[in-house]
């Protein structure tokens, strides 16, 4: 039997085409019947969103490439060139499909349940003219700014992202010559303008751009207009900089966020049947390719949606399974926080047990006369976060803070930077990440002056520090005081802040360093069981997937027997039913209410399970261009959750796509008595979980947790 070269190109997807397909099993949410209506809304607005960023980042990049005559292949095989041909053939089939949903779907649904959404201005009755000429007139026309071109006033800047009306106009009692103008749709506005409920009690709405549009000939008093049509541009949005070169990081990330706005354009949005002569002219102007125009069949930016979903009076068109965000038991409230971690480790799992316990984790910290020292890394926080907060509160208590607030979490670093000069400011010592590298990793470390000594609490997690995005996104933490672990979070924050890097580690794993020499371990060590006929089974929960490393360390292990179990959310470069492989890999991505992004692994080992979560995928940019902490979970009850988080989603059915060999996704949505639904399941066990310890409490009977490990 001829031995398979799992390393060939004919191996592997293409990272862009497989982010594609996960934007299109979005998108399906989008189209399932058994959805609630505004939850099938929520999900074609989300759909939109993810197209926005990847035409920004990863098509803006790949725009670079060809620029710059940059040909080598990626691991599928694919030169640059060829990756934008295919990506702007799928990316033209998406959008179609995203507009067939809203027009030939959510339309009529939306009319049938009393909410009319007025795509054209013409089709406003007489009454609701006169209340959206009323609206423009004094809420629309003094914050507009029309802007004309002519040989003394250039082509305007069109920001990034910004939705526009494009006119051309004419000069009453001129010679007709035809003129460009302009004027951006407001953001300060909302873009849903409710209209007054008709005499039946029906809802209508219609989009701000229609309003302006229908009134844009008082913004040019002098002038006829010949045409009017809303555009919209996409503008490379991904920056790089040379940090062994800026002398200040901060002002160097200031300076280039401000020239993001006005980066290359690379996409732009027309609405189908724009006038020819008018679209010529902004293609002129911004050197948009013809493979780059979307000719739209509806209104442009379909993220307007998720503010649709907020219109009061639909709450029986939305998801009632999913509850608020539930207590953890191991943790009462204004409980002690540091005597309950004192009695063992514990893990939380969001966003069906509440993120506060982080959040109290600081503050409580942040207060106790006992605590020394609090130190955190910072990725991504909420707008108004209780951590930073926390975090001053405590500097100003006189606590040794130190936090390293990444400047480079792409999109996010106008916040990080405003949170950085907050924290410097109570007195905090703020590190701006590592030169070279993203500081992705998760974790906390409080130092705590006890009775018996210097006692280390340690938060590690999978998802940010963000209580708002806790609410949304499925993760998991780690609270624990075990002395291995808070000797190497020491550790951690001595090699962030000072360079020092240990000799040895104790339990964390850590990247750029050596944590994917360490997966790749675990993974040969699988390998090696199965070939000495000791089985082997490898599950692992990821978001993305495309470090060729590991897939082939995978393709082996699954040719020598090994069991693969992949959960993988997003981007997944593998390819399952390889030669010599057959089923031993199976990949399925879980598209749901909340957005899958917890990091979780299961190595059998032989017998002697090793189970761990982090902050890292498995792609180059995370295991080798990135801070990351994998930790392992060693007390029994919690792997046992672990095990329970992982092997319910192996069992999902109706939210769970399967990959095929021939690189597509097909939903298992096996309907009737087996019906499951993963993220379903875990809010009923969040909230009989909650009940059963508030009646434990009431009734006084408590149950102390093993200690886990001595200082």
């Amino acid at each position: 039997m001829t031995k398979v070269n799992y390393g060939e190109a004919s191996c592997y997807t293409n990272r862009e085409l497989s982010w594609l397909l996960f934007d299109k099993r979005v998108l399906s949410e989008a189209k399932d019947k058994q959805n609630p209506l505004f939850e099938r809304l929520k999900f074609l607005s989300i759909t939109a969103s993810n197209l926005d960023e990847f035409f920004m980042v990863r098509v803006a990049s790949l725009k670079d490439m060809v620029n710059a005559g940059y040909e080598k292949p990626d691991i599928a095989g694919m030169t640059p060139k060829q990756q934008l041909k295919e990506i702007n053939k799928a990316t033209h089939e998406l959008v179609e499909e995203q507009y067939h949903v809203y027009n030939r779907s959510l339309l009529p649904l939306l009319l049938q349940n009393n909410l009319r959404v007025i795509n054209r201005h013409e089709d406003l009755s007489e009454k609701e003219a006169d209340y959206a000429d009323k609206f423009y007139e004094e809420n629309v026309y003094p914050v507009l700014t029309p802007m004309a071109v002519d040989s003394s006033r250039p082509f305007p800047l069109i920001r990034n992202k910004s939705l526009n009306i494009g006119a051309l106009v004419t000069k009453k009692d001129g010679d007709g010559e035809l003129e460009f103008a302009t004027v951006q749709v407001p953001s300060v506005l909302p873009r849903i303008v409710q209209l007054p409920a008709d005499d039946a009690g029906q809802k209508s709405v219609i989009l701000l751009e229609e309003v302006i549009e229908r009134n844009i000939h008082k913004l040019f008093l002098n002038y006829d207009i010949v045409c009017a049509y809303p555009f919209r541009i996409m503008r490379n949005a991904d920056f790089s900089i040379e940090e062994d070169e800026a002398e200040d990081l901060l002002k160097e990330i200031e300076k280039q966020l401000k020239k993001r706005q006005w980066g290359q354009a690379i996409r732009l949005e027309v609405e189908k049947g724009i006038d020819k002569r008018l679209l010529s002219i902004i293609v002129k102007e911004l050197a948009i390719e013809e493979a780059d125009i979307y000719r739209i069949d509806g209104p442009l930016d379909l993220t307007f949606l998720m503010k649709m979903y907020g219109i009061s009076g639909f709450d029986h068109l939305k998801e009632k399974g999913y509850a608020s965000p539930q207590q953890v038991p191991a943790l009462p409230a204004d409980c002690d926080i540091f005597e309950e971690i004192r009695k063992g480790d514990i893990l939380l799992h969001h966003p069906y047990e509440t993120f506060t316990p982080v959040v109290d984790f600081i503050r409580q910290a942040a207060k106790d006369e006992n605590v020394l020292a609090i130190k955190q890394t910072l990725y991504r926080v909420s707008g108004n976060s209780p951590i930073i907060a926390a975090l001053a509160q405590a500097a100003e208590n006189g606590k040794q803070v130190s936090v390293l607030v990444e400047l480079k979490a792409r999109f996010d670093e106008e916040n990080n930077i405003v949170w950085a000069k907050k924290l410097e400011k109570a007195g905090c010592h703020v590190i701006y990440g590592l030169v070279g590298l993203k500081t992705h990793s998760k974790i906390t470390l409080v130092v705590r002056r006890e009775e018996d000594g210097i006692r280390r609490y340690v938060h590690l997690g999978t998802g940010n520090y963000n209580d708002a995005t806790a609410k949304l996104y499925t993760d998991v933490g780690l609270l624990t005081c075990t002395a291995s672990i808070g000797e190497d979070a020491t550790a951690v924050f001595n090699m962030l802040s000072g360079y020092s890097e240990p000799l040895s580690w104790n339990k964390l794993s850590l990247a750029p360093l050596w944590l994917k020499d360490r997966f790749l371990y675990l993974i040969h060590r699988e390998t090696e069981n199965a070939k000495a006929g000791r089985g082997g089974h490898i599950i692992a929960k990821i978001n993305s997937l495309c470090d060729k490393d590991i897939i082939e360390a995978l393709y082996e292990a699954a040719a020598a027997g090994v069991k693969i179990e992949l959960i993988v959310r997003g981007i997944c470069c593998l390819k399952t039913g390889l030669p010599g492989i057959g089923t031993n890999i199976t990949v399925r991505s879980i598209v749901g209410n909340f957005l899958e992004h917890s990091r979780i692994f299961y190595f059998a080992n032989d017998g002697k399970p090793e189970y761990y979560c982090a902050s890292a995928d498995w792609m180059p940019r995370n295991l080798e261009r990135r801070v990351e902490i994998l930790f392992p979970v060693e007390k029994p009850e919690l792997r046992a959750k672990l095990m329970h988080i992982l092997d319910t989603q192996l069992k999902d059915t109706m939210k769970a796509h399967i990959l095929k060999p021939d690189g597509s996704y097909e939903k298992v949505d096996k309907r009737g008595k087996g019906t499951l639904i993963a993220q379903k399941v875990f809010c009923e066990e969040a909230v009989k979980a909650a009940k059963e310890n508030r009646e434990v409490i009431n009734n006084r009977v408590f149950i102390p947790r093993t200690n886990h490990e001595s200082m």
